[in-house]
Formats: C-alpha cells, structure tokens, sequence
C-alpha cells in the first residue's frame, strides 16, 4: 500500500502523521470506542487511528482536508460498511448534518494542527449540544493552558472559556518520535466532555467572552484597571469579585459572576463578536 500512495507531510496543512503503534494503541484505549456510537474524526491523515476506530464497530464519520490523502483512506476504509468520508475543511463543516437524532451523540476525535487547534475547538463548542466528548492530539502547551488552574501562568481566555463549557482532562503527553516527520514540540492528548448544563451558567456566554476577553488583554494589571471600560470598582464588588486581584488569580465562577453582574446593569447592551 505504501507504494500505491506516496504522500509527503505538508507544511500548509499542519501534517505531523503519526505512527508509533504503542501511542495509537494508548490513544485508542483512551476513546475506548464501541458498536452503537458516532465517532467523528478530524483529520484522519494516513488512517493511524481511523483503522483502530472502524474496527470498534462504532460508526465513523472522517473531514479530511487534503485532496491527496482521499484516495488512499477511501482504499483501506471505504468499503467499510460503517465508515464514512467527507472531504472539506472542519472549520466550515455543518455537524449537524451527520446527527440524525437528538439522542445521536458525536464523538470526537482529531490529531489537531496547532495553527487551527483553537479556532477548531470554540467552533466545535457552538455545537457542543450534538457532542458527547472530544479527544485531541494537540501541542502540549495548548493542552497545559486547556487544563489550567487559577493561579497558574497557563491560566487564561482559552483555559476559562473551554472550562466553562467542558470538563477537561489532561490525559497523557507524547513525543515527537510518535510522528513523521518529528515536529519540534511535544504534544498531548486531551479529553474534553461537554457539560449537560455549566456548573456557573453566564445569562449570555457572549458577555462572558467579552468579560474575559477584556480583563486578560492586560492580564498583569489589576481588575479595577483592565475592566474598567466595562464595569465600575462597585459593579466588581457587587459581583463578589476583588477589584485589586488580576484576572488569573480569578476563577471560571469568579468570571461569570462578572459577566451576569454586567448583563444585569447593562440589559440590553450591544455584545461583542464571538470568542
């Protein structure tokens, strides 16, 4: 087979391919994938875990991106009666199409290129209603800032706003000898589970964003000082929030408490764009 399809990496696409079969087979056992699930996979590539996730028995749905690799994953998967492929960029795809039903949950999986990883995730988020849970390949400093805590120089904007809507779970860190070519970076596999309903539900989770947006634009400074377009010294304490303390010092319900304090004074406010 390798010699029917020759394809090398490509640097536009993001393409690390992975092929250590100690780290497929830890991946897989993560996903623990069963017949009678939806798995959806994100950038199969050359098929690593696309093999091991058919022959689950759940049904798989692949989004590749590159023209090239379509014709060798429809040799090795397309006569599988449970696989499915769809060529198009997952940025722009329309999840909801391959959920038939409300019950229908997907299952996400993906070796996630880093220059799409964050934008890719919030887009997943929009739908996280159709989601059960994701598991990602991503660099492992993504990974380190998804899993954050407070306090931590990781905590951030993408840690607070995939927190809010997910549990995250730090699962395990792979080198760079997992992949051909080797990037210059570790990388680590996440799981993401979307919460039924927020631990600390936002009245609008667009003003959350904005909130949190705001007040790590200038993360060294202090609350009084990095909100203060948006809300008064009286309006953070009303909230329950010190004004004094930075913003990675607050956390996810410190964050909300903020932004349902802001949509209570400001009701009818205009919101900013989308994280």
């Amino acid at each position: 087979m390798s010699e029917l399809f020759q394809h090398r990496a490509r640097k536009r696409f993001g393409q690390n391919f992975l092929h250590d079969a100690g780290v497929i087979h830890k991946i897989l056992r993560a996903i623990a994938a069963k017949e009678g699930q939806h798995l959806l996979e994100i950038g199969p590539g050359q098929g690593a875990l696309t093999e091991g996730l058919v022959d689950s028995g759940a049904k798989l749905d692949v989004i590749e991106l590159d023209l090239d690799l379509i014709p060798q994953l429809k040799w090795r998967f397309g006569l599988k009666p449970n696989f499915s492929l769809h060529q198009g960029d997952a940025m722009k795809f329309d999840f909801s199409s391959l959920v038939a039903t409300p019950e229908d949950k997907l299952r996400v999986v993906g070796n996630l290129p880093y220059n799409i990883s964050t934008p890719l995730i919030f887009h997943l988020l929009d739908h996280a209603s159709l989601i059960q849970d994701m598991h990602f390949m991503l660099q492992k400093e993504v990974v380190e800032r998804l899993a954050a805590e407070p306090g931590n120089g990781d905590w951030g904007r993408l840690s607070i706003m995939v927190q809010y809507f997910c549990r995250v779970d730090y699962l395990f860190t792979v080198g760079p000898g997992a992949f051909n070519p080797p990037p210059k970076v570790e990388s680590a596999i996440v799981r993401l589970v979307p919460y039924a309903e927020p631990p600390h539900p936002a009245k609008d989770h667009r003003v959350l964003e904005r909130i949190v947006r705001e007040a790590f634009n200038q993360r060294r400074k202090t609350l009084r000082n990095t909100l203060r377009t948006l809300m008064s010294v009286e309006d953070i304490e009303a909230a329950g929030v010190d004004p004094t303390l930075r913003p990675e010092q607050l956390s996810v319900a410190d964050f909300v408490s903020l932004a349902n304090r802001y949509s209570e004074t400001h009701p009818e406010a205009e919101q900013g764009p989308s994280a």
